[in-house]
């Protein structure tokens, strides 16, 4: 059994590890509105991308159609954009986007497909490197960044789009985890090249749009472009998801540590009580037998 002085160091420790909690958890919650608000802020603008895209691809012929969005007329080299957080300490956050590229990973080899990997962010990386270590080709690190811009996300698809260019890859994923709230952020895979096109929305009064200089020239540049913007949209959503899972991972923690303090203050209370009862029984022997 633990002494008095252990007790006291362990109920003092976890005090200290409470504070720790207590105080990453407020700042979590600080961070999170902003890092919220910028995800929510870039949604529209991703999804009318899309739907912008769709229209423009509508006009054109298959064969008239950029490499971006054609494709390589193949399936067989897949590239996966596996984006996490740099830092831990948030629960099953990086785990759960790192299993649903790992099950993608698994059913691609199965089918004969040859992958390759390129992590964004340290925690991913650190968890794919154990199964798949010889299918990662790359790392992107944004641990010095403070702010998340879109010169970051651009960086990351220009590297994705050389790749392309220099036909590394037939087809590109994208995962990451959408936010919903503090305590639900759903992995997602998003294929971005070939660009996922959705149906072109009907306008209304059947109107129809002449592109200038035309619509080929209009894709080549407004698909890098909109491969951009669903990275940067992915890394703002990852940004909320991880502050949240934080947040709630910290709240967790620190009340863990309070019944933990709770639960030793009991068997210290009752070791100590037991401690005085016993010297006065010595006390009271000691004065019979005299």
């Amino acid at each position: 059994m633990a002494s008095l002085k252990d007790l006291r160091n362990r109920i003092a420790s976890v005090k200290a590890t409470q504070k720790i909690t207590k105080a990453m958890q407020m700042v979590a919650a600080a961070k999170l509105r902003r890092a919220q608000e910028a995800a929510e802020a870039a949604r529209p603008y991703a999804e009318r991308m899309s739907v912008v895209l769709a229209n423009v691809a509508g006009s054109i012929a298959g064969t008239d159609a950029p490499p971006l969005m054609a494709g390589t007329g193949k399936d067989e080299v897949h590239l996966l954009v596996v984006c996490t957080a740099e830092r831990g300490l948030c629960g099953s956050f990086n785990s759960q986007i790192a299993r649903l590229a790992r099950e993608h990973v698994r059913g691609l080899l199965a089918g004969g497909k040859k992958v390759k990997i390129l992590c964004v962010g340290k925690k991913g990386y650190d968890i794919l490197r154990r199964d798949f270590s010889e299918l990662i080709i790359d790392r992107v690190d944004l641990r010095e960044v403070k702010q998340l811009g879109f010169s970051n996300a651009d960086a990351i698809a220009k590297k994705v789009i050389g790749l392309f260019e220099e036909g590394q890859f037939d087809v590109c994923t994208l995962f990451y985890s959408r936010f919903q709230s503090v305590i639900s952020q759903v992995p997602t895979a998003q294929q971005i090249i070939p660009a996922s096109v959705p149906e072109a929305e009907a306008e209304s009064g059947g109107a129809v749009y002449e592109y200038e200089p035309d619509a080929a020239s209009i894709l080549a540049d407004l698909i890098p472009r909109n491969i951009t913007v669903q990275i940067f949209r992915a890394l703002l959503e990852n940004a909320a998801g991880e502050m949240g899972a934080k947040m709630t991972a910290m709240d967790n923690a620190t009340r863990n540590a309070g019944e933990m303090i709770d639960k030793l203050t009991i068997t210290y209370n009752r070791q100590r009580q037991a401690q005085i009862t016993k010297e006065l029984i010595e006390i009271i022997s000691g004065a019979e037998a005299l």
